[in-house]
């Protein structure tokens, strides 16, 4: 007897999941264990596990669609068996009303929902722009590492994907030749955009991308974009890797960046990552020998000498000159959040005055310590840490119908980043040490500005500093960081006259701004919690209370 699957609840917190990929197409036979689906939560994806075995005889949810918890998702039974009972049953997603006959919807595979499958060659494979976070509405290919004519195992990655929170690497749940691409190096297309087609070498797949639409906007043919293709990979195969003798060098994007820091080449490294892909501790555990270290320095030279660093744009004196430079996907979504939160939370904002003279001997003492470093940022965190845990009202979100206090504090550390901010999450920071909470701002800063960030490293935040101190400046007000309810700015430590005891002595100190949410965070409210968190950075010993 057929068995209906619905939507799991993978978290206590979920009340609707979104389909990231098939792992089972209609008409494959489950075995109990056999992972069905890989589900996205609000949380993270996870591998979502059959307990029936049989034959996938439906598929209710298609790759990229969400629907709530109990929605129906698959229905599993012997092959064959007649389940028109069961889909006129009420409990399908109202996603299923405008399918013209089950058969052929079954009949779809998990990553070409658009696409009938009686348009699709045997084997044929189209793949789709994936939702790679749960904010994130559109895509942008950085790079390709596959080009048209490529032979794709499963496993392989495809490309680096950027998103509204990092560039991730895109992996393929298939295997064949990659027959088409269909968006660009640096294009932009919404989530289940056509991105590419994968089948057996030589398939005839003309018609496929013309009749496939995403969001309504028809994409371009087959026969065009494997044209743009193959002139791209002519046209530039370093963007993608270096090369050596010919031969493409696979290397993820952070082995590059350490490598091009510490002037290894790539073609000296040999790769542990699948395919002899490089990858981060390659570089790190790399020893080049005297001899390849003298041969690399002589074309490295040349190189240098042949290419100079590209001159500054000439203007003309008295004319006028315009320069476009294109938003990037995290730009516009800084701009998009920033904008509402300004302007729909009240904001309004309280500065304090606080003297570090004691900070700074705790700290040296603290980094007196063997392979102990602690920085005044990570003073700050800890002291927010313990104040939150005080003055839970600060820790809240504001809802229409009720405000959320948040008794579990998890501290956002603004990053500045090439191409604007990111947020990543120290989750419990009120447990964390000085030196857990140093190391791991220093690990998610560095991560966060080689794009190496994964969604769930920025979610879930519940309150956020930053700090601009390092620039030299003293005070300045941030935006809050919507759901959070206050946002803590860090100014520089200036010296100066200040009174202490009735005398004008040399002191340090430090201004701090909260930025509150008047909406959860009444005046008096942020005021004792800024004296709670000058009473911890002034006499740090206080936090050991």
């Amino acid at each position: 007897m057929a068995i209906k699957v619905t939507m799991p609840r993978l978290s206590d917190t979920m009340t609707e999941g979104t389909v990231a990929t098939w792992l089972k197409k209609v008409g494959d036979k489950v075995s109990e264990g056999d992972i069905l689906a890989e589900i996205e939560t609000d949380k993270a994806t996870m591998e979502f596990e059959s307990f029936n075995e049989g034959t996938l005889l439906h598929i209710g949810i298609q790759a990229g669609e969400t629907a709530p918890v109990d929605s129906l998702l698959a229905i599993i039974g012997k092959e064959g068996e007649d389940i028109s009972a069961l889909l006129a049953g009420g409990d399908a997603p109202a996603a299923e009303a405008p399918k013209a006959d089950a058969p052929a919807a079954e009949a779809k595979t998990e990553t070409a929902a658009p696409a009938k499958a009686a348009e699709l060659p045997k084997g044929v494979v189209v793949v789709t722009m994936p939702r790679l976070s749960d904010t994130m509405t559109e895509g942008t290919v950085a790079t390709w590492l596959k080009k048209v004519g490529d032979t794709v195992a499963e496993g392989d990655i495809l490309a680096e994907i950027e998103t509204d929170k990092a560039t991730m690497e895109f992996e393929s749940f298939n295997a064949g030749t990659l027959l088409y691409i269909g968006i660009q190096e640096g294009n932009t297309a919404p989530v289940d955009s056509l991105l590419a087609i994968i089948g057996p070498a030589g398939t005839d797949i003309s018609g496929i991308a013309e009749n496939y639409t995403a969001g309504g906007a028809a994409t371009a043919s087959a026969p065009a974009a494997e044209e743009k293709a193959e002139a791209a990979a002519e046209k530039a195969p370093e963007a993608a890797a270096e090369t050596s003798n010919g031969g493409r060098i696979l290397a993820s994007p952070l082995a590059k960046k350490i490598a091009s820091d510490k002037g290894i080449q790539l073609s000296q490294v040999k790769g542990s990552g699948e395919n002899g892909r490089i990858v981060k501790s390659d570089i790190e555990n790399f020893t080049p020998s005297a001899q390849a270290q003298t041969a690399a320095s002589a074309p490295a030279a040349k190189q240098e000498a042949s290419a100079p660093a590209a001159p500054k744009v000439f203007v003309p004196a008295g004319e006028v000159y315009t320069e476009e430079i294109k938003n990037s996907q995290m730009r516009k979504i800084i701009a998009k959040r920033l904008s509402e939160s300004l302007f729909t939370a009240p904001h309004y904002n309280l500065v304090i005055e606080v003297s570090m003279d004691e900070a700074m001997q705790a700290r040296a003492a603290i980094n007196s310590v063997p392979d102990t470093k602690v920085s005044f940022n990570d003073m700050v965190i800890k002291a927010c840490a313990l104040a939150l845990k005080k003055h839970p009202k600060i820790n809240s979100t504001w809802k229409e119908d009720a405000i959320i206090i948040n008794h579990h504090v998890n501290i956002g550390v603004a990053v500045a980043v090439e191409d604007g901010l990111v947020v990543p999450v120290l989750k419990f920071t009120d447990a964390m040490s000085l030196s857990q909470i140093g190391g791991s701002v220093r690990d998610l800063a560095g991560r966060a500005k080689n794009k190496k960030l994964g969604p769930q490293e920025m979610e879930g935040s519940t309150f956020t500093v930053s700090n601009l101190g390092m620039f030299g400046i003293t005070e300045f007000n941030s935006i809050i960081n919507q759901p959070n309810s206050a946002i803590l700015s860090v100014g520089a430590i200036v010296e100066k006259p200040v009174v202490k005891n009735g005398q004008i002595v040399v002191g340090n100190t430090m201004m701090l701004s909260l930025a509150c949410d008047h909406r959860t965070i009444d005046g008096a409210t942020g005021a004792q919690f800024l004296q709670t968190l000058k009473q911890y950075i002034e006499s740090p010993v206080t936090m050991l209370a």
